[in-house]
C-alpha cells in the first residue's frame, strides 16, 4: 500500500448523484478532503426508477468501504432473452467470479451513497449551480449561480451526461448523442409472472423492447425501450399516465409474455424520456478540472454499467491523486487507465441498442443468430474482463504515458 502523503489536500466535487459521493469518499480514503456541491435545491431521494450495479460495481463499493449502499438491493445473476413470439433466444450472466450483479432502485442507491458520505463527515451543499471555474496560482475557484464561490486545488465534475463541467473544460466538447430509444418503467404487484425472484426476462417485442424482474417481495419491476428515429422536441413526450399506459399497451399487446398486463396494472409509469449516450470525449481534463462518470463517458442503460463505471472512476482517480504528485500527470494517468475500458463497454452496449430498434428483416436475422452468439460469448475473455474488474487499492499507481 502507498504510504506517501498526498500532495493535494482539498478537492471540489460538482454533482451529488452517485459519482459525487463516491469520489468524495474515495478521496477521503486517499487522505484528501472533498466537498460536494449540487445544483438542485434539495436531494434527489425518491427520484428515478431502478438500475443494476454489476458485479464489478459491487466489488468497487466493497473497496470503497460503502457496500452498505446496496443493503436494499437483491441479486440478479442472469438474464433470459426472448423474441416477441416467445422464442427463447438464450441466457447471459450479469456477473463474474461467483459475484452476482445487484438490482436496486436509483433512490435507494442514492440514499445509501449519501448516508455513507454523511457517516464520514463529507459536506454536501445543495442549490449551488456551477456557472464557472477559474484557475488560480495554486488551485481553482468555482463560481455558483447564487453568487457564492468555493476554492480548492482541483475540481471534479460528476454532473452527469448533460454536464456543465464538461463544457467548461472544452467548449467544443461533443454533445451527448440521442440513442434512438425512449425509455420508461414502473413497478407493480398482483400480476403473476412465471420467473424466479431475481431473474430478469428481456423481450425483443415486435414494436418495442421490454424487460422485467421479480423482486423478493413479489413486486415486478419493469422497463420499456421504444424506438424513435428522431429525438422528440422538449415537451413532446409529456402525457398523462393513462395516455402513456394506453400507448405502451398497444405496442406490447401482440407480444408473448406479460408486458401488456404489467403496463396496464401500473398506476403511474415513469414519464417517457430519451436515452442519451456519450461514446468518446476527447478531453476529460484541463488544468485542474476533470470529469468522471457519465460526464466523461455515458453508456446506454443497456450496459448495466453506468453506476459501476462511475464508482470505479472514483477509486482510480483517488489513487492517481494519492500516488502521483503532479496533478497534470495524475489526471493524464487516470484517463489513460480508464478510457479503453469504458469506451469498449459503451461500444458493446450500442450494438445491443441496435438490436432493440431492429426492423422486421433485421429482427428475424437477430432471432436466428442470437442464440449462437450468446453461447459463443457466454464465457469469453472480454466478458470476464468486464465483470471481474478490480481496483487494487493497496497497489501503487504507476504514471502512464498521456
Amino acid at each position: 500500500m502507498s504510504t506517501s502523503r498526498p500532495s493535494m489536500r482539498k478537492v471540489l466535487v460538482v454533482g451529488a448523484g452517485i459519482a459525487g459521493p463516491a469520489v468524495a469518499i474515495a478521496l477521503q480514503k486517499a487522505g484528501i478532503d472533498a466537498t460536494v456541491f449540487e445544483g438542485q435545491p434539495s436531494d434527489a431521494a425518491g427520484v428515478g426508477s431502478f438500475l443494476t450495479v454489476a458485479s464489478n460495481g459491487v466489488d468497487a463499493l466493497e473497496v470503497l468501504g460503502a457496500e452498505s449502499a446496496l443493503d436494499r438491493s437483491f441479486a440478479t445473476p442472469c438474464i433470459s432473452l426472448r423474441s416477441g413470439t416467445g422464442k427463447h433466444l438464450g441466457r447471459t450472466r450479469t456477473g463474474g467470479d461467483g459475484v452476482a450483479s445487484r438490482t436496486i432502485t436509483r433512490s435507494d442507491l442514492y440514499e445509501g451513497m449519501h448516508s455513507a458520505a454523511a457517516e464520514r463527515g463529507i459536506d454536501v451543499h445543495y442549490g449551488r449551480r456551477l456557472v464557472g471555474v477559474d484557475e488560480t496560482s495554486s488551485g481553482v475557484q468555482a463560481r455558483f449561480a447564487d453568487g457564492t464561490v468555493a476554492e480548492g486545488e482541483l475540481l471534479v465534475g460528476c454532473d452527469g451526461v448533460h454536464s456543465t463541467v464538461r463544457g467548461l473544460i472544452d467548449a467544443g466538447a461533443p454533445r451527448p448523442a440521442y440513442s434512438g430509444l425512449l425509455t420508461t418503467g414502473g413497478d407493480v404487484e398482483g400480476v403473476p409472472v412465471d420467473i424466479e425472484p431475481g431473474s430478469y426476462e428481456m423481450i425483443f417485442g415486435k414494436h418495442a423492447f421490454f424487460g422485467y424482474v421479480l423482486a423478493p417481495d413479489d413486486r415486478v419491476w419493469w422497463f420499456a425501450n421504444l424506438p424513435r428515429s428522431d429525438e422528440p422536441a422538449r415537451g413532446a413526450l409529456d402525457a398523462s399516465s393513462a395516455a402513456l399506459r394506453a400507448e405502451l399497451r398497444d405496442l406490447f399487446v401482440g407480444d408473448a409474455g406479460p408486458a401488456a398486463a404489467l403496463v396496464e396494472a401500473t398506476e403511474a409509469p415513469a414519464p417517457l424520456r430519451p436515452i442519451h449516450t456519450l461514446a468518446h470525449l476527447p478531453r476529460w481534463h484541463r488544468g485542474r478540472t476533470v470529469v468522471i462518470g457519465d460526464a466523461a463517458h455515458a453508456p446506454s442503460p443497456t450496459s448495466g454499467q453506468g453506476a459501476s463505471l462511475a464508482i470505479e472512476d472514483a477509486l482510480v482517480l483517488a489513487k492517481c491523486l494519492r500516488d502521483i504528485p503532479d496533478h497534470e500527470h495524475a489526471l493524464a494517468t487516470f484517463v489513460a487507465l480508464r478510457r479503453p475500458r469504458v469506451e469498449q463497454i459503451i461500444r458493446w452496449a450500442a450494438r445491443i441498442n441496435n438490436n432493440k430498434a431492429a426492423g422486421p428483416f433485421a429482427a428475424s436475422v437477430r432471432d436466428l443468430v442470437l442464440p449462437t452468439i450468446l453461447k459463443l460469448t457466454a464465457d469469453t475473455k472480454a466478458t470476464r474482463r468486464q465483470f471481474a474488474y478490480h481496483v487494487d487499492w493497496d497497489a501503487p499507481t504507476e504514471r502512464q504515458p498521456a
